[in-house]
């Protein structure tokens, strides 16, 4: 077996805990080296479940310690900018929750640093490992729905009344990078570009505000090239909504609502002719995709897998996130 890359986390968030860490030891070629946290006996659960042999009370310890190749940063998204850059200049290979920054400009900055420094920067976007979004991926590229055209795509859920009431926590915060453009809308910009394979050319949104000042729903569209269209939904104060459709001219692939985060059931879309009410059922059996991208990252830092998307497309999703909250702010079609 090759030698396994060492991680470090920074701070013992819900996705890391829940999410990466888990697949992080269920890789073959990756290990949890190292957690810090501000709270060492408050994640004492977390590493004794997953055998973490090393703890650490300062996130500057951790990007001290010369054992560790990569740096995995599930922090608040205020701070992904600050750590992601002192994580790269102390010689870290970075994967960054989403969104990769606040606004575009950290995010070029944090690209920018990578590249100087001649390390892998990847927003952790894990939907583009799962199985069936590679494959929906290709049939669209394909031409098994003709042309795309349209592209509509969800990422609601309903926060806890009592925290929407408080104003607590970093989601409902403009200081720390909250609203839900950021923090579920970054999935909708980022698969709808991936799957048209395009930049959008302008921008609307339209956005109901907290009282802190930040998003808590928000709908844009996006206009691209060749008569391209797309919308799509971000809110705190919704149903469940996790799904997306891609229609074409010739026939349309339909996700149920689990089309970001299957988990780890069999994973399901319908594609349809252009004349079809029903379609045909396609079936991805179940994978763990977080584990799918931590897999990939650690092959692309032992140099035998180039990044299957790089940071430069990440600072592209943030200039269309930036605009979109620009256009609902303003009122205005804001061009790209």
């Amino acid at each position: 077996m090759a030698e396994q890359i060492k991680w470090g986390v920074l701070g013992n968030a819900n996705i890391a805990r829940v999410c990466v860490i888990p697949a992080i030891q269920k890789s073959p070629n990756s290990m949890v080296y190292a957690l810090a946290t501000r709270s060492p006996e408050l994640a004492r659960q977390v590493t004794t479940q997953h055998n973490i042999p090393h703890v650490y009370d300062r996130y500057d310890k951790l990007l001290a310690d010369p054992e560790i190749q990569v740096v995995y940063i599930p922090l608040p998204n205020h701070l992904h900018h600050p750590w992601t850059l002192r994580a790269l200049e102390a010689g870290k290979h970075v994967l960054c929750e989403k969104p990769l920054a606040c606004n575009a400009h950290e995010a070029r900055e944090m690209a920018d640093t990578a590249e100087d420094f001649g390390l892998l920067l990847m927003e952790a976007f894990m939907y583009r490992f799962h199985p069936r979004s590679k494959r929906i991926k290709e049939m669209v590229a394909n031409g098994s729905i003709g042309m795309p055209c349209l592209v509509r795509s969800s990422f609601c859920y309903p926060m806890e009344e009592k925290l929407l009431s408080s104003g607590k926590g970093a989601r409902l915060k403009p200081t720390m990078g909250g609203g839900a453009l950021l923090d579920v809308g970054c999935y909708s910009v980022s698969v709808t570009r991936w799957l048209l394979g395009k930049e959008p050319t302008q921008v609307q949104g339209q956005a109901v505000y907290h009282p802190n000042r930040v998003d808590v729903q928000f709908v844009g569209s996006l206009r691209f090239p060749d008569n391209g269209l797309a919308t799509f939904e971000a809110s705190f104060i919704s149903a469940l909504q996790q799904t997306y459709t891609v229609v074409g001219s010739k026939g349309a692939i339909e996700l149920p609502h689990n089309a970001f985060i299957p988990w780890e059931k069999d994973a399901v879309f319908i594609l349809r002719d252009k004349d079809e009410e029903r379609g045909e059922e396609y079936v991805t059996p179940a994978v763990d995709e977080y584990q799918l991208m931590v897999e990939h990252f650690a092959e692309a830092v032992s140099g035998r897998t180039p990044l299957s998307f790089s940071p430069q497309d990440s600072v592209r999703n943030m200039q269309v996130l930036d605009a979109l909250a620009e256009a609902a702010q303003t009122g205005k079609t804001i061009a790209l």
